[in-house]
């Protein structure tokens, strides 16, 4: 196994809870920059990341670094990366995206093209070959350019990690399932606490909630890119999943509860949470928030309330705010975690947060609320039988 630098990009503010994720993982993180954590694995760490870590969005294997302000350097400086390591001679290595942030290059086409020219030039020298077919397994390739620094990878994941595969229809204004599970990852809940999502859509949260509970891998129903590759062959790929179904924690039964006043939305709910192998585990109905109890004294809401630059429609928001502000005050045990882009949220809910953190829903801006409930007692300790030595 050799020594492998891998990029995990996420949503901005969720840079340490990605962390949080790959040190659980055993990878050691090397720099945490915005929107993105570097860690230090080797092959089977590839494998790893794509069907564990939550909240990243995807996995590029790093290639290379350096300075260009010129085409000619960009073109010169690809040239000499070590390409032909992970690349072989009938590879389709396409240049699927190329950003530029702060940069004198800032044609994104023009960075593809240079990059592009740049790689074949450099698989010609390697692969002593004059021409590439392209008709093998596809490695594509990502540009990434801040103040001029050149960071360049492969793409090991294909479609994005939020796309878990339980997902096919969703509602009107979905959260993604990256964030879902960091808003999970945010809070003290367990296994062993009641949580409700009185807004629950297409049940994402608590699927994801769920997927948290049981130690299941969020990648483990999908395919991933690196797996037609060389460097990552099929037993490497076999021996992470069965590792993954092994972990999975099939003695839980969780607590975790969905209301929705759509009933074709709840239908879409439970569908969801079918194809992610939780069923079981979410009780979904049919229920409007303002009719919200439980005789449970420790719960937690976890939500993403419909807000007006989702749904178009902020008087009818700011009404359902103060009403949830009212239902939620009768459970003063519990602890409730919000995410909305209105920025007068707590004015409305009639309280102040303990805790709000800024996180980005897409490309909105929107806060998470967090207001703690006092901890549950501790279980009195069970006093052990003494045991005969003999």
């Amino acid at each position: 196994m050799s020594k492998i630098e891998l990029t995990a990009p996420c949503n901005f503010a969720l840079e340490a809870v990605l962390a949080r994720e790959i040190r659980d993982l055993g990878y050691e993180t090397t720099k945490v920059e915005d929107g993105r954590v570097n860690f230090e694995t080797d092959e089977y760490g590839i494998c790893m990341a794509n069907l564990w870590l939550r909240t990243a969005e995807r996995i590029l294997l790093k290639v290379g670094e350096f300075y260009a302000e010129t085409y000619e350097e960009l073109f010169e400086n690809t040239k000499k990366l070590p390409w032909h390591k992970w690349i072989p001679r009938d590879a389709e290595f396409p240049v699927a995206k190329a950003s530029s942030i702060k940069s004198k290059l800032f044609s994104t086409s023009d960075i593809q093209a240079i990059v592009k020219k740049a790689v074949v030039e450099s698989m010609k020298q390697k692969h002593k070959l004059d021409w590439f077919p392209e008709k093998g397994s596809k490695y594509p390739i990502h540009v990434f350019i801040n103040k001029d620094k050149v960071v360049l990878y492969i793409d090991t994941t294909g479609y994005a990690l939020h796309k878990r595969g339980y997902r096919e229809i969703a509602n009107e204004a979905p959260i993604k399932e990256t964030l879902a599970a960091a808003m999970v990852l945010l809070t003290p809940w367990r296994e062993d606490r009641l949580m409700v999502d009185p807004f629950c859509g297409s049940g994402t949260i608590l699927i994801e909630a769920a997927m948290i509970g049981l130690n299941m891998a969020p990648g483990l129903n999908r395919e991933f890119m690196a797996e037609k590759w060389d460097i990552t062959p099929k037993k490497l790929w076999e021996k992470a999943r069965d590792d993954a179904r092994g972990k999975i924690r099939s003695d839980v039964k969780l607590t975790l509860q969905g209301y929705d006043v759509d009933e074709k939305v709840l239908r879409v709910a439970r569908n969801n949470a079918r194809l992610a192998g939780v069923e079981n585990q979410i009780h979904f109905q049919q229920r409007d928030m303002r009719e919200l109890s439980s005789a449970d004294k420790y719960g937690f809401v976890v939500t993403n309330p419909p807000y007006g630059e989702r749904m178009q429609d902020n008087k009818s928001v700011e009404l359902l705010y103060k009403d949830m502000g009212k239902v939620l005050s009768k459970l003063d045990t519990w602890s409730f975690y919000i995410i909305t882009a209105h920025e007068g949220f707590e004015k409305l809910f009639g309280r102040r947060a303990d805790k709000k953190r800024k996180l980005y829903n897409g490309m909105l801006k929107t806060d998470f609320y967090q207001f703690y409930g006092p901890k549950p007692p501790r279980a009195p300790r069970e006093e052990k039988p003494e045991e005969n030595i003999e």
